[in-house]
Order: structure tokens, then C-alpha cells, then sequence
């Protein structure tokens, strides 16, 4: 039975509730896993060291991915409006989700839409231009999905799955030669739990297998990534008999090659419905216990796509989504095997829907962190001041006798300005989880 609910706050209840485990788990994992001490070295161009030299450093990247799809660039009703979604997404975000929807990439056998000038298509993109894009704003592309059953083409309805394999195959290399050098991170399935049957060979056993095996096989340097939908977490329990965590480690198993797992989250429910259907999703202990479970396989994971509603351009709607999305990002971002989170739709009324219509598909929602005419919701601010503010790092200290200084920060790209004799010196350094060690500045 639906609970009526005394106020949409209810919603926020076991946050609440959850508060002390909740921020205890929420600090402790951001300062274990999202920050490392860095030491700098400063020395002279003979590589003596220089004792008293005044570091200032300055966050500019993070090294963590934080992201949304880029479906609408370049697809608004005016230019106006396609250079703010241009500078508002690069200011905010580091990576991007790109459309590679084989039915829109190949609407007919043949007719390929990768290259700018091509055919234009709404939420599509082409690919050439949002890679152009990612490039000059130090943003990294992700590919969205090789194989993903609502994606195949109708020109391969009804086909055979010898013929499928053939195309599929043919696909998977043709994007590879394309971007395999300019995208890491490759999704090979996506939502493999659709009941629809356009394509015979995706309800047979060897979809997912083999998938995989010809991702490998055409992408050895990429990592390839399982994308599912949010069974995981409405539907899950947090046991090896979970649905997608027995579809995982039956691929392993079996021995394909999977370098990453991709978990949605879009909470697309009525209001009426959404207290009983966030029981789940809205619990600290319960999003903890899923990821904690899907990192016994020792892998990274990814938040995909997520879609928090507000429901309307009510004050108090918008600021509950925002307050939803604090404690989200929060949680995700402070657990050791998280490495992305991607939201889906940035702005208000360019969803998956005719564009502007409120009260169709997606819009219906009102899950973006702007409105239709670009205003910044609570929940824009709130992304904002957790990116770009509260998990930041600038400090200033000396170096010592050895010339050396050290800081304890978020892993990223820094800015770093060394101030010694009346001169300053300005240096750009990276620090990463991945490599320790001293970083040394030469002035």
C-alpha cells in the first residue's frame, strides 16, 4: 500500500535518522581515500635544495570524475542559451557522458553520424563535436553504450544473430579505430534487463560474454565498463544472490574481462509513490552496504546516471531535491572504490521529451540542477559548493632544510606558485592516489 505522506519532507527522513552514521562514514572516507599527503621539493636549476621558499597551491581539478551527459550540446533553441550550457558544464564537471546510440550513430546501414556538419538529431550530437568540445575544456569523454538492446538500429530487426554478431562486431571496432585514443572508459552493455525482443541475439546466453570478449579484443587499452540499470539498489539486498551481482560474477567467471561497474540511479517515480520507493535509495547504511558489497570484486565503481526529482519549480520541492543530492554525493564520494558520478540531465526540460513540455517523459521531473531558462535551482548550488568549494584544497607553507614542504589535499591538478628572493615562480603540478612520491619544482 502507498503511504500518504504528511509532507514531501518525509522523504528525507532516514537521512535524518542515519545522521550520525551517515556523517561519521561520509568524513571518514573522504579524508581516507579522496586526500593524500603531497610533498614538493624545491631546488635551484643545479638541484640544490632551497630552504624558506613560500608554496601557495591552488585546486584546480579533481582527479575523481564528476560529470553529466552531454546529450544537449549544441541543441538549444537560441546561441545564447548553447554558450552558457557550454561554459556552465565545463565549469562544474570534468567528465561526459556521449551518446553512441548505434540507432542514431547508424539510423540506416551505412549512413554513419560521427562527424560535425552531419544530419542533426535531437540529444544526438555528433560525436566529433562533443570530443572537440571535451578537448578544449580538459574534460574526459565517456563512451555510452556499445551494446544496449533499445539502441540496435531497426535496419537489424528481425535479423539473425549471425548476422547481428557480424554488424555488432564490425561496430565495436569501428568506434574502437575511431576513439579508442581518445576515450577510457568504454560502457559494453547497458540495462541488459529489458523484456523487449526487437534483437534474437540479446535473449541469448551468450549476449553479455560475448560483448565483453570483442570489447576486449578490439579495446585492450580502454576500460570497459558493465552499465546497469537501478536493480542494484531498489531491487538488491546487498548479497551475492542480487540480480546484477550474480550477472557480474558470471562474466568474471567465465572469464571476460570487465574493468569497471556502471550502477544508475534515476529515482523516476510519481510523487505519491516516491516515500515507499526511496526506502531503499534514500538510506545511508543501505547505499553503503550495496557498494560496499559490489567492491568485493575489487573493481572500480561508477555512478552512471543518475535523476533525483524535485517534481516542480516549487521553493520547497527544490530545495528538498537539493538536500537529497548533499547527502548523495556525499555518501558516493566518500566510499574507496567510487570513481565517478554522473548525473543525466543537467537542465530542466531537455530530457529524454519534447523539448520544454514539463509534463512529458523525463521533464515530468524536474531533475536538472537549472531550469528551463538556465536559473541555478539549490541543487545547482549545492553541486557547485561541494565541487568547487568545500572539496578543494589551498594551503601555504615553507620548505624546510631539504627544500622541502608538504600538504595534505584532494588528489588532483594544482596550481602551485613558489615565492623565494623577492620572486615568484608559477608551476603546475598533478597529484594522484595513483603515484606517490615527491614532486619536484626547479626554480
Amino acid at each position: 500500500m502507498v503511504r500518504v505522506m504528511n509532507s514531501r519532507k518525509d522523504v528525507l527522513k532516514l537521512f535524518y535518522e542515519q545522521e550520525e552514521f551517515m556523517q561519521e562514514r561520509i568524513k571518514t572516507g573522504i579524508e581516507q581515500f579522496r586526500k593524500g599527503n603531497c610533498t614538493i621539493k624545491v631546488t635551484d636549476t643545479q638541484g640544490r635544495p632551497i630552504k624558506g621558499a613560500c608554496i601557495s597551491v591552488s585546486h584546480k581539478k579533481h582527479e575523481f570524475k564528476f560529470g553529466a551527459n552531454l546529450f544537449a550540446l549544441d541543441q538549444f533553441e537560441t546561441e545564447e542559451k548553447n554558450k552558457k550550457y557550454r561554459k556552465m558544464f565545463k565549469d562544474i564537471f570534468n567528465i561526459a557522458t556521449l551518446p553512441f546510440y548505434w540507432s542514431t550513430i547508424e539510423p540506416e546501414k551505412g549512413l554513419l553520424r560521427y562527424e560535425k556538419g552531419c544530419p542533426e538529431m535531437y540529444r544526438r550530437p555528433p560525436i566529433d563535436t562533443c570530443i572537440e568540445y571535451c578537448e578544449e575544456n580538459g574534460i574526459e569523454p565517456r563512451e555510452h553504450a556499445l551494446a544496449y538492446q533499445t539502441g540496435f538500429p531497426r535496419w537489424l530487426y528481425g535479423k539473425s544473430t549471425f548476422e547481428v554478431k557480424k554488424e555488432l562486431s564490425r561496430r565495436i571496432a569501428e568506434v574502437a579505430e575511431r576513439y579508442a585514443d581518445k576515450i577510457p572508459s568504454m560502457e559494453v552493455t547497458n540495462e541488459l534487463n529489458w523484456d523487449m525482443n526487437n534483437i534474437d541475439f540479446y535473449k541469448q546466453d551468450d549476449f553479455v560474454y560475448w560483448c565483453f570478449k570483442e570489447a576486449e579484443k578490439f579495446m585492450p587499452n580502454n576500460q570497459i565498463a558493465i552499465n546497469e540499470h537501478g536493480h542494484a539498489w531498489y531491487a538488491g539486498n546487498g548479497t551475492n544472490r542480487d540480480r546484477c551481482y550474480m550477472q557480474i560474477e558470471n562474466l568474471l567467471r567465465k572469464g571476460a574481462r570487465v574493468d569497471a561497474i556502471g550502477l544508475q540511479f534515476h529515482m523516476y517515480t510519481k510523487p505519491e509513490d516516491e516515500y515507499d520507493w526511496t526506502r531503499k535509495t534514500y538510506n545511508p547504511e543501505f547505499l553503503y552496504r550495496i557498494m560496499d558489497k559490489y567492491a568485493e570484486f575489487g573493481l572500480p565503481l561508477q555512478m552512471t546516471e543518475i535523476s533525483i526529482p524535485a517534481y516542480s519549480d516549487d521553493a520547497v520541492d527544490e530545495e528538498i531535491q537539493a538536500e537529497i543530492l548533499k547527502n548523495l554525493y556525499s555518501i558516493w564520494f566518500s566510499h574507496k572504490n567510487m570513481e565517478q558520478i554522473v548525473y543525466w540531465n543537467f537542465i530542466d526540460g531537455y530530457a529524454a521529451a519534447e523539448r520544454g513540455n514539463m509534463t512529458d517523459g523525463e521533464n515530468q521531473f524536474h531533475s536538472g540542477f537549472l531550469r528551463f531558462d538556465f536559473s541555478e535551482k539549490p541543487a545547482f548550488t549545492v553541486l557547485n559548493n561541494l565541487i568547487n568549494k568545500e572539496w578543494r584544497t589551498n594551503e601555504r607553507f615553507v620548505t624546510d632544510n631539504n627544500g622541502k614542504g608538504s600538504f595534505r589535499g584532494f588528489y588532483g591538478d594544482y596550481d602551485v606558485d613558489v615565492e623565494f628572493d623577492g620572486k615568484v615562480s608559477s608551476h603546475k603540478i598533478s597529484f594522484s592516489k595513483k603515484e606517490t612520491g615527491c614532486i619536484k619544482i626547479s626554480i
